[in-house]
């Protein structure tokens, strides 16, 4: 059964209830006169039977017109329902109009229905963010496939040029498979990215106790290798910090901050990496100046400081990103501000283990 729409049922409403006032007050008029018998006497009739006969009719038209009443009623409420719910017919027809290509308009009620202002702004806010969450959805994509295309055209370039060289050596073949494995070694290092990324998005399915202190210690000795090579000075001063989180998510958070603040800093430079109760981390590195303005786009997929998106000598962009999505997914505050000589200065702030004190080990 079709329930009734909402402008059917506002006005039965409206009619239901002037007649339920009618109803009452010719109760309250009625009842008294039949309890006390009094009586208007009409000329010609009969006593008694003429006073009730003159009550009875009294009554009777009163019925009529309350019903008449009521369906008066029903038709204004009709019409006045009608004309209230229009701003919402409106947003309705705006919105069914919507496609993924054009969320970019905007729902627009008119100036009379201020009402509803606050229902279309809530609902251009809506559209807003989906619109924003879609052209990033498309920047990601066309990102990805141009990320995942240059070394595939690179690699089929150096297979093409090395079989159509008919003075190629030992040596040729040897060389180019040794490019070729460099190059196969950046696809899976930016699939592997790109599956963190995901992880990243996909959330918290599990949450335990996890240090940092202890986290941030024991990836540093898998990266201390790579810092002596790039000459770069590293100090930490890890406190204990409990924090509730995914232990996988979170140490792929603390390697690509530390991973990035290794790859872009200077020779000589410093990383500090420090970890305080309740559940913050801050890493600060040296290197090239960041202006202000660019400290959000670099969270951002396949965004790096330089313009050259050939160059993957400093990663795919990815890693920054990975540590967004993974502070989001733990509901962790992410901040990050550059310093006047160079490099960045990034904290984050997990909420810390339930039950746990702060300065407690």
């Amino acid at each position: 059964m079709t329930r009734p729409r909402l402008r059917t049922r506002l006005a039965l409403l409206h009619a239901a209830l002037v007649f339920a006032c009618g109803v009452v007050l010719l109760a309250m008029v009625g009842l008294p006169l039949l309890d006390t018998g009094h009586t208007t006497p009409v000329e010609g009739a009969g006593g008694a039977n003429g006073a009730g006969g003159n009550l009875g009719e009294l009554l009777r038209y009163s019925a009529i017109a309350l019903v008449v009443l009521a369906g008066v009623s029903a038709a204004l409420g009709w019409l006045i329902a009608g004309r209230a719910l229009r701003p919402l017919h409106l947003l309705t027809l705006s919105a069914r109009g919507l496609s993924a290509d054009d969320l970019d308009r905007r729902l627009r009620v008119p100036a009379a229905y201020q009402e509803f202002a606050e229902l279309a702004d809530t609902l251009d806010g809506l559209l807003r963010r989906l619109h924003e969450s879609f052209t990033a959805q498309r920047q990601f994509v066309a990102n990805a496939s141009h990320e995942l295309r240059t070394p595939l055209t690179v690699q089929r370039t150096l297979l093409e040029l090395t079989l159509t060289d008919p003075d190629a050596t030992a040596g040729t073949l040897r060389e180019t498979c040794q490019e070729l494995l460099v190059l196969g070694r950046q696809q899976e290092h930016l699939i592997g990215a790109l599956l963190a990324l995901a992880g990243g998005y996909q959330g918290v399915d599990r949450t335990e106790r996890v240090d940092l202190a202890d986290l941030t210690r024991r990836i540093f000795l898998d990266h201390g290798p790579a810092a002596g090579r790039r000459g770069v000075h590293v100090r930490t001063s890890l406190a204990p910090a409990v924090v509730a989180g995914d232990p996988r998510l979170a140490a792929s958070l603390v390697t690509n901050l530390i991973d990035n603040a290794l790859r872009h800093n200077v020779p000589g430079g410093t990383v500090e990496v420090s970890t305080t109760a309740p559940g913050r981390l801050t890493v600060s590195n040296t290197g090239a100046p960041v202006p202000p303005g660019e400290v959000a786009r670099l969270f951002q997929p396949f965004q790096r400081l330089g313009t050259d998106r050939t160059d993957h000598t400093d990663g795919h962009g990815l890693g920054l990103a990975i540590v967004a999505a993974i502070a989001h997914a733990h509901r962790a505050q992410l901040t990050a501000h550059p310093h006047p000589d160079g490099g960045l200065h990034i904290t984050v702030d997990f909420p810390p283990a339930p039950g746990h004190r702060s300065g407690s080990g």
